[in-house]
């Protein structure tokens, strides 16, 4: 079994990093004289895998434009989340319902994501499939990240992921999930929290760490800290 389409969630505002993002969406924002996007479809390409669809909303012309100049851009699908943006969940959703395939990997954009994530993500399939799994999140250590105001999302015990009084898990960005979690969400716009809280519920929602250094680009001052010189 393997992951045919990866999903990009790129349709934020991107608020904590005004005024930057006044005019450039998040995801194009350069880190290391790449964009946070490039980024992204460099580490997809290198997992071999071939589909990318990408949801856009805030200043979506500006990804339209970078997808349509990049060299990989006949695989990649733009689809917009329409009159208003549908958050985590429903941006999922609007990704997915049209589509035969069972299982996806999404990413969000404001990681980044570099090669030092291709055995780990390579790994976390295999681990996904053999178990028979409907959604696994890539978490780390607060203590790993770069930006050290992290509180935490979860707490990772045996595989599951708890939310608890003190959590020392940070969701990174990357997560495998199966459609039919989906069924039977009748909302158009939902966090996709939805989805984890009720998996957490069921106890299956499911946790994989990554132990290297975990870059997100959480604010303004975090941009600052990646790009000073």
């Amino acid at each position: 079994m393997k992951i045919s389409t990866a999903l990009i969630l790129c349709a934020g505002f991107g608020k904590r990093l005004n005024p930057i993002t006044l005019k450039i969406p998040k995801p194009l924002i350069a880190i290391n004289n790449l964009e946070l996007l490039a980024h992204t479809i460099n580490l997809i390409k290198n997992l071999g895998i071939k589909n990318i669809k990408i949801n856009t909303f805030y200043l979506q012309d500006h990804i339209i434009n970078f997808v349509n100049k990049h060299p990989l851009k006949s695989n990649i699908e733009i689809i917009k989340d329409g009159n208003k943006l549908l958050d985590t969940g429903g941006g999922i959703l609007n990704l997915i319902k049209n589509s035969r395939e069972n299982d996806f990997i999404v990413f969000n954009s404001d990681t980044l994501w570099t090669d030092d994530y291709k055995t780990v993500i390579n790994d976390m399939i295999k681990i996904y499939f053999k178990n028979k799994m409907q959604n696994l999140l890539m978490v780390v250590n607060k203590a790993k990240s770069f930006d050290k105001r992290f509180k935490g999302d979860f707490e990772l015990r045996e595989k599951m992921l708890l939310r608890e009084s003190i959590c020392n898990y940070v969701f990174t960005g990357c997560q495998i999930i199966n459609k039919e979690l989906f069924d039977d969400i009748n909302e158009e716009v939902f966090s996709i929290l939805k989805i984890w809280n009720q998996q957490i519920n069921k106890k299956k929602l499911y946790g994989y760490e990554y132990k290297g250094k975990f870059i997100h680009l959480t604010d303004l001052e975090i941009f600052k800290q990646l790009t000073k010189k």
